[in-house]
């Protein structure tokens, strides 16, 4: 079976991590190895604390926080979420170092000793691990693109860019918050963002923002319309809203559907914002996809797109189109082409 982009991503982070974890445990082993070690032998002494700490805290952040045990996790609060986290961190730092120690002990016959060298190296791996936590859990609330965006100042002065907006919005969220309560429509839509997020992956795009019951997709440039994945996102979340059908059924009772709206254009981005600073998104473009959202619901179609950017697309082998009137658009003078995107019958 094909590895999803899910799966794929995973995987680079924690080849990425791990790579940099040794290159700095290198960097820093001759600083911290027991005296009299030759260079070698503290650099892979070195590489052995790293992997042996590194390795824990990344599986442990990638795969059990993203799954049931994260999210019974996170609903502790902030600072029990925090201490079971760190708790956590201590326990590898402190047996990783140890069995790092004892296995150059045992291999090397190099002395067992509870020096100073041990508690510098207990320090440098509670500074590293403090800095991941740190890096996952800003990484997880802004999304790791916007991280980057962020660190590196791309969006300090606005710029124009070319985007393509996908806006995904859940069916009948208000009956389904009635009738289900506030706290398991919390979870309800915390599962469903999880597959959009899941065919965001599939589908190369970043999660630009969660509205309400909304989600808002955004892929940069011509990329995503020349090869269609922008697209076939939506029946991309669709499949794997329906693969999880089981799961739905016995915990809420119902399988969450969804309208969406597709145009692209160009916006101007940048950092906006004081005491909380976000990158925003300005232009006609945004605005656009809001109003071709609102015009699934009036003219009962689930996924509308603008013909300027199926125009501009390649059309996914599977997928019909259908031309509708055209939409008067408010706050825009010249009415917008619209069609309908369909599987094919017998797809």
């Amino acid at each position: 079976m094909r590895s999803s982009r899910r799966a794929r991503r995973d995987r680079r982070v924690i080849a990425i991590v791990l790579l940099v974890s040794v290159i700095v445990s290198v960097l820093v082993a001759p600083k911290i190895a027991p005296a009299g070690s030759s260079l070698w032998l503290s650099t892979l002494q070195g590489v052995c604390n790293a992997l042996l700490v590194a390795t824990p805290i990344l599986v442990f952040e990638i795969y059990f926080m993203n799954g049931s045990f994260g999210r019974g996790l996170r609903r502790l609060p902030l600072v029990a979420y925090l201490a079971a986290k760190m708790l956590y961190y201590v326990t590898v730092i402190v047996g990783g170092s140890l069995l790092s120690r004892l296995i150059f002990h045992i291999v090397f016959n190099l002395r067992l000793e509870f020096d100073t060298v041990l508690t510098n190296s207990l320090l440098f791996g509670a500074i590293m691990a403090v800095i991941g936590n740190l890096t996952f859990e800003m990484g997880g609330l802004l999304g790791f693109g916007t991280l980057k965006n962020l660190l590196t100042g791309r969006y300090v002065q606005p710029r124009r860019e070319q985007r393509v907006f996908l806006l995904i919005d859940m069916k009948d969220s208000t009956g389904m918050a009635e009738r289900l309560g506030p706290v398991a429509f919390h979870e309800l839509l915390n599962d469903f963002f999880r597959d959009i997020a899941d065919a965001a992956l599939e589908c190369g795009a970043e999660i630009h923002k969660y509205v309400g019951d909304e989600a808002i997709l955004t892929w940069s440039g011509d990329h995503a319309l020349t090869t269609g994945d922008c697209l076939e996102c939506p029946f991309t979340a669709r499949a794997l809203i329906e693969a999880r059908r089981p799961h739905y059924l016995a915990r809420f009772g119902a399988l969450p559907a969804f309208r969406a709206a597709l145009h692209c254009g160009e916006i101007v981005a940048g950092e906006i914002g004081d005491l909380r600073r976000e990158i925003a998104f300005v232009g006609d473009t945004l605005n656009v996809a809001a109003r071709l959202l609102e015009a699934t619901k009036s003219l009962d179609r689930d996924i509308l797109v603008s013909a300027d950017a199926l125009s501009r697309s390649t059309l996914p082998a599977g997928l019909d189109t259908k031309k509708l009137p055209m939409l008067a658009v408010r706050g825009r003078l010249a009415p917008l082409d619209i069609v309908v995107l369909e599987r094919s019958s017998g797809n």
